[in-house]
């Protein structure tokens, strides 16, 4: 897959848990071993996002983290709560 594969992925699984679809942000950096997508919601949304005790954050990670990029890069996501 590549970058822009995944942060169209990341965005299918969390629209539709979002009230607001258009705040949906992705940046990324990439390092040594990893392709980190960030995240970021609108205020309100970050509770739909992470869910209770985290559940739904784990959830969308796991799908998310069995995906390699490029040269066998691993991605890894963070939900940026400003």
């Amino acid at each position: 897959m590549t970058e822009a594969d995944v942060k169209q992925l990341i965005v299918t699984i969390v629209k539709p848990l979002v009230a607001d679809p258009d705040a949906i942000m992705i940046e990324t950096d990439r390092d040594a071993h990893f392709l980190n997508f960030n995240l970021s919601v609108a205020p309100d949304d970050v509770g739909r996002v992470i869910g209770k005790h985290g559940r739904v954050a784990q959830a969308i990670r796991t799908i998310v983290y069995s995906v390699r990029v490029g040269d066998s890069l691993r991605v890894r996501l963070n939900i940026v709560d400003d």
